[in-house]
């Protein structure tokens, strides 16, 4: 027999509900929407700084899009897009590597050894690809660290991650102060600017990573979708019992992915130091690792969809620099509005995914225990 109760009295006001399925045109709609919602409320902000929210959208566009400000807005989106391919892989296997900034500093302190004392002993493209190969490798065995932790113990990749960001922000700290201080900076800890021979060439204005970042778009798409290694990565990240179960060695795939996104990681750093900042600085990664996450999970780990949002993310930040300046907008202010709009953008992916349903007044039936 069963009884009736009201669902008033037993269930949530709000519950939460993952969708079955979601059409692209709704998708699409709901995507809209965000957009306009974080346009009105930045509009609203913008109004309470007493500006002209129109005028100081305009200047976000034309102030990041213009002839003269095109290679500031790339130099910004070239380490972003690096950053978040390198997520990708670590993320597809649910390891959720918090480290890219750490990585990217490793990276950096690498190629910037290389750039610092032995300039003199190499030609110029032989200096470039040993400072590219020992990035890359720096990155991949700071990442390999937490890896094989989480490999064959079990530790939290997280917390890990995380605070070997901090261990690798001071190793710069201490170089930039003690054995790699320049002698000539007049007393201010500082690390010598780089020779012209351990700098990137320019394409088009803009240094020859856009081409580097663009080419491993395409890799990691191919790695990821069609070969054996993504193939395991995509399974351990579903279920690692699943992956023993059919004969993975999931220790050795963890170790070997996480090594692959901190090698990507080392890359971007060594794009930054060698073709825009030419120094290592304590802020050469630039919250890149941070902010690539939001890159990445908008485009649902997707690496051509992170080139579109990679553009965007890098429009806003130098356009918001342009308003900081052209408006007198406070620093802070300026990175509200970006906030703002970056919350509308991920908010709206979780209406995608997931639907409320608010508690009705209808009695339902529950059958007795």
């Amino acid at each position: 027999m069963s009884r009736l109760i009201s669902r008033e009295k037993k269930d949530p006001l709000v519950r939460i509900v993952k969708r079955v399925d979601i059409s692209p045109k709704k998708a699409w709609l709901i995507r809209i929407c965000s957009i306009l919602l974080a346009l009105i409320s930045g509009g609203l902000l913008i109004l309470a700084l007493g500006h002209n929210p129109i005028a100081v959208y305009r200047e976000m566009m034309t102030g990041s899009l213009s002839k003269t400000a095109l290679a500031g807005t790339a130099k910004i989106a070239i380490p972003l897009l690096g950053a978040a391919l390198s997520i990708a892989p670590a993320f597809r296997m649910k390891f959720w590597n918090i480290g890219t900034e750490g990585q990217i500093l490793a990276g950096a302190i690498a190629a910037s050894w290389l750039a610092l004392f032995h300039y003199k002993d190499l030609p110029r493209p032989a200096l470039l690809i040993l400072m590219c190969l020992a990035a890359i490798v720096a990155g991949g065995i700071w990442a390999a660290i937490p890896a094989v932790f989480k490999a064959f113990w079990g530790t939290n990749e997280t917390l890990f991650t995380l605070m070997l960001n901090y261990i690798i922000m001071n190793i710069v700290t201490f170089l930039r102060t003690g054995p790699w201080k320049n002698p000539s900076s007049s007393g201010f800890p500082k690390i010598a600017m780089f020779d012209a021979s351990a700098r990137l060439p320019n394409v088009f204005g803009v240094n020859i990573g856009w081409i580097v970042v663009l080419v491993l778009t395409v890799v990691m798409y191919i790695y990821m979708k069609y070969t054996q290694q993504g193939y395991e990565i995509a399974v351990v990240g579903e279920s690692e019992h699943t992956a023993r179960y059919v004969g993975m060695n999931v220790p050795k795939v963890i170790i070997r992915t996480v090594f692959l996104s901190g090698a990507i990681a080392g890359l971007v750093g060594f794009l930054i130091v060698s073709g825009s900042s030419y120094t290592l600085t304590d802020n050469t990664a630039g919250g890149y690792g941070f902010t690539a996450i939001t890159v990445a999970w908008l485009a649902k780990l997707n690496p051509f969809a992170m080139i579109l949002i990679s553009i965007f993310l890098a429009i806003l930040k130098k356009g918001s620099n342009n308003v900081q300046t052209r408006f007198q907008i406070p620093a802070s202010a300026s990175e509200v509005l970006t906030g703002m709009i970056l919350f509308f953008m991920l908010g709206c992916e979780f209406f995608i995914n997931y639907r409320l349903i608010f508690r009705g007044s209808k009695n339902v039936e529950v059958p007795n225990d």
